[in-house]
């Protein structure tokens, strides 16, 4: 089972955490009585889910989003409502996952063509000869 079909079924929605706190967001009076901002953390190093090769890649790739003990965590406190906040961490840590996963394109280098470079030389030189005339050209 390869990473991409892992994500699709959501295989790692057993091993979040979830930490609520009240929101600094949106909800007036309410937002001092009730914790809807969400945390979701999620443990790469213990998860079950997880291969060991899996593991290792994210645990380069994260390194600036991971803490000590190899956690990722992740809050929302955009919406009122704690059900929608935690389906929008859900959402954004499948997202990162997914990004993590992503082969990176390899640059192939190349070089300019023929026409390309004449064209850039001509250029040059009409630049060259516009400053000469301005200085009172030799």
């Amino acid at each position: 089972m390869d990473i991409y079909q892992k994500i699709r079924e959501k295989a790692f929605d057993g091993e979040f955490e979830f930490q609520m706190s009240r929101s600094s967001g949106p909800g007036g009076q309410n937002v001092n009585k009730v914790n809807s901002k969400v945390a979701l953390v999620f443990n790469v190093r213990g998860s079950v889910v997880l291969s060991e090769e899996e593991k290792s890649e994210l645990l380069v790739k994260l390194a600036n989003k991971l803490d000590s003990e190899g956690n990722i965590q992740i809050q929302s406190q955009e919406k009122r409502s704690q059900l929608q906040n935690k389906e929008i961490a859900i959402a954004k840590f499948y997202e990162m996952i997914s990004k993590a996963f992503q082969k990176r394109k390899i640059r192939k280098a190349s070089k300019p063509s023929r026409s390309a470079i004449e064209k850039r030389l001509k250029e040059k030189k009409a630049q060259s000869e516009k400053k000469k005339i301005r200085r009172g050209g030799d």
